[in-house]
């Protein structure tokens, strides 16, 4: 597979809108909950293959998209409490999500369809054509249930004093419920001490009946409802984006990185003592081994310096989301592989002085190598590289994960 190169930015801003649209997804997911979880108790739970697929597909999706922000905000911050590998299950969890949405979608679709094409939705004379199913309850239907089940369900009441009782009356601006009398069946009234929950739905339906301010008092409003998730939605955004995007920086309060924080002015992701790389390791008898079949060439960091200079302007954009634009200098890596007769189609092996991990061993492809801006870098932002940014050496290109940007460089070998 080949990867493009250009812009320069490109995976800062993929990754940066990967982990914000990440972190935006809890309030939405929340508010999803929310709007579902009183038919999570309809009865009878299926009444069909239609509602089958429906609430399977919404349960799978539901819980599979709280797996995945969850473990994926845990990688942000670089803590894996979980026994699986992250990067397998996120990847794969990612078309569990889209199975499980394209279901739901498809089972909806005749009610969506229904809403959103006004020729189906509204009569001649301009009104919501509504399906039975869609009806709030009359009181015909209330009393048919309830000769059916007998068995009360008790009173729902927003308490004032509550959170949600204030919170709800904040958003809509409206008494909680408890200040608007309880309205009751005028044929069937009901024992003030025993509210029905159902009474509101069935009094509605009365001739005379309260208006929507006091029947519906302790209802939250959907302006006020989009209202609020949307502001939950700007401030997690506002509060964590600015680790990957610059604009956005002095509101970054959440993120686990911040931009100029760091050797060189650049944050660190991953330190040496992590990478159990030594001084000893880095000493004056490090050199990098070129290889290419049975051509080697070795290369010590004075012979590097020794070598024609490049100076670039690229970020370092990691996969936790964070990014920052630096300054590097250091030798053209094309110019390192001539050395070893390299072909313009090879691919390169990059080897770190890691002890041990993932990305001890990657693979660059030649698009990156025959970029003249990858370069071997020996200098950050006029600096000799801090040992935790890679020093003596490491690599630096193009539109390249910051994971895959070796660092501790001790081997380049050509795949011929």
């Amino acid at each position: 597979m080949v990867f493009t190169t250009r812009p320069l930015w490109l995976y800062q801003i993929t990754q940066g809108i990967h982990i914000t649209a990440g972190i935006a997804c809890f309030p939405l997911l929340l508010a999803k909950l929310y709007v579902v979880f009183p038919d999570l108790f309809a009865y009878p739970p299926i009444k069909g293959l239609p509602s089958l697929l429906e609430r399977g597909s919404i349960a799978l999706f539901v819980s599979s998209s709280i797996v995945q922000i969850i473990t994926g905000l845990f990688d942000t911050f670089q803590w894996y409490p979980f026994p699986f590998n992250f990067r397998q299950v996120h990847f794969a969890l990612s078309f569990v999500i889209i199975g499980s949405l394209a279901i739901h979608i498809a089972v909806k679709l005749p009610k969506i369809s229904r809403y959103w094409t006004h020729a189906k939705s509204y009569d001649a004379e301009g009104n919501l054509v509504l399906d039975e199913a869609d009806v709030a309850p009359t009181a015909s239907t209330v009393r048919a249930e309830l000769a059916q089940h007998p068995k009360p369900l008790g009173p729902i009441v927003h308490r004032a004093d509550r959170l949600t009782g204030r919170l709800f009356a904040w958003i809509d601006s409206a008494p909680v419920r408890g200040s608007a009398p309880e309205p009751s069946f005028p044929d069937e009234p009901s024992a003030p001490d025993q509210p029905s929950a159902l009474d509101e739905h069935s009094a509605l339906d009365q001739p005379g009946a309260p208006d929507n301010h006091s029947a519906r008092a302790a209802r939250v409003s959907r302006r006020g409802f989009v209202a609020t998730v949307g502001i939950a939605v700007a401030a997690l955004v506002g509060l964590t984006a600015g680790q990957s995007f610059a604009f956005l920086g002095g509101t970054n309060v959440f993120a686990p990185r911040k931009k100029g924080i760091g050797p060189g002015t650049l944050p660190i992701n991953r330190t040496a003592r992590a990478a159990q790389v030594t001084d000893a390791m880095v000493g004056a008898d490090w050199i990098l081994t070129v290889k290419r079949g049975d051509a080697i060439s070795t290369f010590t960091r004075e012979q590097l310096l020794a070598m024609p200079q490049r100076e670039v302007q690229l970020p370092i954009s990691c996969v936790e989301g964070w990014s920052q634009m630096a300054t590097w200098r250091g030798v053209r890596l094309k110019d390192l592989t001539d050395t070893v007769g390299r072909n313009p189609r090879e691919d390169l092996r990059l080897t770190s002085l890691e002890v041990k991990g993932g990305y001890r061993v990657t693979e660059m492809g030649h698009e990156y190598i025959e970029d003249d801006l990858t370069l071997v870098a020996l200098q950050l932002n006029g600096e000799t590289l801090a040992m935790d940014h890679g020093y003596p050496a490491r690599v630096i290109a193009p539109g390249r994960p910051g994971v895959l940007q070796t660092k501790w460089l001790s081997k380049l070998e050509v795949l011929s």
